[in-house]
C-alpha cells in the first residue's frame, strides 16, 4: 500500500513539474533571447547585447505607447478596486436574490469569450464616439478587471468574522464606518491582491485593446503586435522580459502582503 502510495504521489509530482516546465520554458527563452546581438530573433543568441532594450528605451514610439499603457493599468486600478470591493461587500452581505444575478453579471468578462467582449465593446464605442481615447480604454479595462477584484475580496470576506462588524454598529457607528474601521483592515490583503490582478489585467490587456486603441493612444501591447504582424522585431523579446519581470515583482508583493499579518 505504500509502495501503491508512493508511486502515485511520484507520478502526479512529475505530471506538475512537466505542467509547470511547459508553461514557463517558453518564457524562460525569451530572456535570453533579448540580449541577443543578432539584427533577428534567434535561439540560442550568437552573442549578447543590450541594444534591444537601449532601442526600447529611446524610441519615442515605444515610450508613449508605455506610458498609456501604464496610465490605462494605474487608472483601472483605481477605480475598478473600490468599486470591486463595494460589489463584493454587497454580494457577500446581501441576501437579496438579485445578489446572486449581480454577481454572475459582473462575472460575465471571464465566462463570455474575449473577442466577443471585444466586438461589442467596439461597437459600443464607435456609435458613443470613443474609440481610440484614454477614457475608453479605461472603462474597457475596469469592466474587464472587475471579476478579479470581486473574486478576491469575497473570499477575504469569506474568511472574515462579520459579527465583529455587527459589533461595531451595535455601538453607533455606521455601516460604512465600521466597514472602514473594522471589515477592510482585515481584508486589506485580499483588496490589495484584487488591485495587483485588475493592475495586470490592464497592462496585458490585448484583443479588447486591438478593437478600440489606435493613434496616439496605441497601447503597448497592441504596438507589440502590430510589430510582430509587420516585422519581427528583436525589441519585443526586451519589452516581453520587462512585462514578465514587473508581473512576476507584482505578483511577488501581493505573496508578501498576503503573508503579512494585520491586527
Amino acid at each position: 500500500m505504500t509502495y501503491k502510495l508512493s508511486l502515485s504521489r511520484a507520478l502526479f509530482i512529475s505530471y506538475v513539474v512537466l505542467v509547470l516546465l511547459f508553461l514557463i520554458v517558453p518564457v524562460l527563452i525569451v530572456i535570453p533571447m533579448s540580449f541577443s546581438d543578432s539584427r533577428f530573433l534567434s535561439f540560442p543568441p550568437t552573442g549578447y547585447s543590450i541594444r534591444w532594450y537601449d532601442a526600447f528605451f529611446n524610441n519615442p514610439a515605444w515610450m508613449s505607447a508605455a506610458r498609456t499603457s501604464l496610465t490605462v493599468a494605474l487608472a483601472t486600478m483605481l477605480i475598478a478596486t473600490p468599486v470591486g470591493v463595494a460589489a463584493a461587500y454587497a454580494i457577500h452581505c446581501s441576501s437579496h436574490w438579485s445578489m446572486r444575478y449581480l454577481k454572475i453579471v459582473l462575472l460575465l468578462p471571464l465566462i463570455v469569450p474575449i473577442i466577443i467582449v471585444a466586438a461589442g465593446v467596439f461597437f459600443i464605442y464607435a456609435f458613443a464616439g470613443m474609440l481610440h481615447t484614454i477614457p475608453g480604454l479605461v472603462m474597457a479595462d475596469v469592466m474587464l478587471a472587475l471579476p478579479y477584484v470581486v473574486t478576491a475580496v469575497t473570499a477575504g470576506l469569506h474568511g472574515f468574522d462579520q459579527t465583529q462588524e455587527m459589533v461595531a454598529r451595535s455601538l453607533g457607528m455606521n455601516r460604512f464606518r465600521s466597514f472602514m474601521l473594522v471589515t477592510m483592515p482585515q481584508i486589506k490583503p485580499s483588496i490589495v491582491t484584487g488591485a495587483i490582478f485588475a493592475f495586470i489585467q490592464a497592462l496585458d490587456e490585448t484583443m479588447v485593446a486591438l478593437f478600440i486603441a489606435g493613434g496616439q493612444n496605441q497601447t503597448l501591447t497592441v504596438r507589440m503586435f502590430t510589430a510582430l504582424r509587420d516585422e519581427i522585431d528583436p525589441t519585443i523579446a526586451a519589452i516581453s522580459t520587462l512585462l514578465t519581470a514587473a508581473s512576476f515583482a507584482l505578483v511577488m508583493l501581493m505573496t508578501m502582503v498576503r503573508q503579512r499579518p494585520y491586527a
